[in-house]
């Protein structure tokens, strides 16, 4: 399996804070990564450096680099709309565009100059039913996505996020404001998800990673203490921090 995206000693700081010390990653094409540690670890702040989300923060200074297909994407040649564009984000609450269900999908590919009626319906069908909604909203997309539940926004904001056809999708703890239905639901179509799309899931839950995730991080500090297969890093972890992290013993 080759990896579609690596970072090489990256670091971040905010301010005078470093947030970020050192990562270096190699993340799997078609698979899903889990990263996880405690809180304020620097988890969110590296997902998204993925895709240059923290260049909207002032103040921010980053070195290293973030490799993707082969290029370093904090080059000054790169395009940032079509970066994100390929590496799309999923955040922690749901956030649909107060507009129509149908409105909310098409946004993306319009904005990048498809104006077809009959291509539009069929990406925001597609992407609906990649996001395992279809048959849920079919009959009322000219509704506002914001009358649907927060389980069901989650879904719109995935969809939302598929319709720009991205390689990578980046997920903010995307189930931690979601009941456990809506939960199971996210877990089971992010597993269904990679057999076309590279995952990279933060998440709180540990047990959320062992569920759905191929590969595991372990942050502590701002560093990146372990990172190996899902299952090992959780059976016989290497290092002392990370098996006191999983048995409970801090975080």
């Amino acid at each position: 399996m080759s990896d579609i995206m690596t970072a090489k000693d990256l670091n971040l700081w905010y301010d005078q804070t470093q947030a970020l010390k050192n990562v270096s990653i190699k993340i799997p094409e078609k698979s899903i990564t889990a990263f996880i540690g405690p809180s304020g670890c620097g988890k969110s702040t590296f997902l998204k450096t993925l895709n240059r989300m923290n260049d909207l923060i002032p103040s921010v200074k980053i070195t290293g680099e973030v490799c993707y297909n082969g290029q370093n994407i904090y080059d000054s040649s790169v395009d940032v709309n079509e970066l994100r564009r390929e590496i799309g984000m999923v955040f922690q609450k749901p956030n649909p565009f107060p507009m129509s269900i149908y409105d909310n999908i098409a946004y993306g590919p319009r904005t990048h100059g498809i104006k077809s009626k009959v291509k539009l319906d069929e990406i925001v069908e597609q992407s609906l039913r990649d996001a395992a909604i279809w048959d849920e909203v079919k009959d009322r997309l000219k509704k506002n996505a914001l009358g649907m539940s927060g389980g069901q926004q989650q879904r719109l904001c995935i969809a939302r996020a598929l319709a720009v056809k991205p390689k990578i999708l980046l997920m903010d703890e995307p189930t931690s404001a979601l009941d456990p239905i809506s939960t199971s639901r996210i877990e089971e179509l992010a597993i269904e998800l990679k057999k076309s799309y590279t995952i990279v899931i933060v998440t709180h839950n540990m047990q959320q990673a062992v569920r759905i995730s191929d590969n595991t991080a372990f942050f502590l500090l701002g560093e990146l203490i372990e990172y190996g297969e899902t299952e090992k890093l959780f059976s016989q972890p290497v290092d002392k921090r990370t098996e006191d992290y999983i048995t409970g013993r801090f975080g």
